[in-house]
């Protein structure tokens, strides 16, 4: 699983999700990021990405960006969790 630094994301890399709760992002933004909740996002990520796109995935603690990390690995997305 790739993983990368926020410090070391730019925008030019591909888009950054943040997958915090609407909540949490307006309270704490993730600066550039688009904010879907996670539970939004393992519902209709087929709608939501691109598989020639690259994204990357980030989320307070790690444990959400993780997973929707491996899970898209798997199916051939281009994905990088960003950790804080």
């Amino acid at each position: 699983m790739k993983r990368i630094h926020l410090r070391e994301y730019q925008r030019s890399m591909g888009e950054l999700i943040d997958l915090s709760s609407v909540a949490d992002f307006n309270s704490n933004p993730t600066p550039g990021a688009k904010n879907i909740p996670y539970q939004k996002f393992m519902l209709y990520y087929d709608r939501l990405l691109d598989k020639n796109k690259p994204y990357f995935f980030i989320c307070e603690k790690g444990l959400h960006s993780g997973k929707v990390v491996r899970m898209l690995e798997y199916f051939g997305y281009n994905v990088t969790q960003v950790l804080h």
